[in-house]
């Protein structure tokens, strides 16, 4: 990155347009033309379609994330769990063929992007799931994780939950949250639930400034009962409660 040049960065959207159009909105008013996607774009019982038009329309540089990976097996012919057949009975070939050339990391200008771990994109980087809950991962953990990665920035998401860990080797870590998704549950490796404790979409916007960067994580308000009715039309009240980030949440 250059001196005074800004990035956006937007993960997590999980075919959440209506959400995603308030983020755009906000980026384009800050007249911030470099936006990055994270992954995780397009599964949900939302609107997928308009949501991966968007995304190509702008052909914003995005990479899969662990639920984009499931989408496109299922779409090969692989046996997935049913919820997904909702959302890619809505996708298009042409949209298939863009999921399928999306990479599962990518390096840009000294900045690591992975939407999970480069290990795996169903691991938090983080955080870590343990039998008792979530917890933070340690920095010294975190270090071993990003290990093979040879840059000073490392941009991720999955956990839905932003947040910056600057490490003592200099490398500088950030979640930046979920654009449509603010909560969920999950069982694996444990039974655990992640929140951001608000239902606002979030983005990070990261400022260079010599010789650090400046991290921002963005809240945009949007119309969220309106999704979580979209949600819940759609057969999905879990869904609708996470949307709002209403209790009881487990985390």
């Amino acid at each position: 990155m250059k001196a005074h040049e800004q990035i956006a960065v937007i993960s997590d959207i999980h075919g959440n347009s209506l959400a995603l159009e308030k983020v755009l909105a906000d980026i384009n008013r800050r007249q911030i033309e470099r936006i990055y996607n994270l992954g995780d774009s397009l599964y949900g019982p939302l609107e997928p379609l308009e949501t991966a038009e968007l995304l190509i329309h702008l052909n914003i540089p995005s990479i899969s994330g662990n639920e984009d990976r499931v989408l496109l097996e299922a779409s090969q012919g692989v046996a997935v769990h049913p919820k997904f057949s909702q959302t890619l009975d809505q996708l298009t070939p042409q949209i298939l063929d863009w999921l399928g050339s999306l990479p599962g990391s990518l390096t840009v200008d000294g900045i690591f992007m992975t939407h999970g771990t480069p290990m795996s994109d169903r691991e938090y980087l983080m955080e870590k799931v343990t039998p008792e809950g979530v917890v933070q991962r340690p920095e010294a953990e975190i270090a071993q994780v990003l290990s093979t990665v040879n840059c000073s920035t490392v941009l991720c998401g999955h956990s839905h939950v932003p947040g910056v860990a600057r490490l003592s080797c200099g490398t500088t870590v950030v979640n930046a949250g979920s654009v449509g998704l603010p909560a969920y549950e999950d069982d694996a490796p444990h039974a655990h639930a992640m929140s951001s404790r608000s239902p606002h979409a979030k983005y990070a916007l990261i400022t260079k400034t010599d010789p650090d960067l400046k991290i921002d994580i963005i809240s945009v308000a949007y119309d969220w009962d309106r999704a979580a009715a979209k949600a819940t039309a759609n057969g999905r009240p879990d869904w609708a409660q996470w949307l709002q980030c209403c209790p009881p949440i487990l985390a």
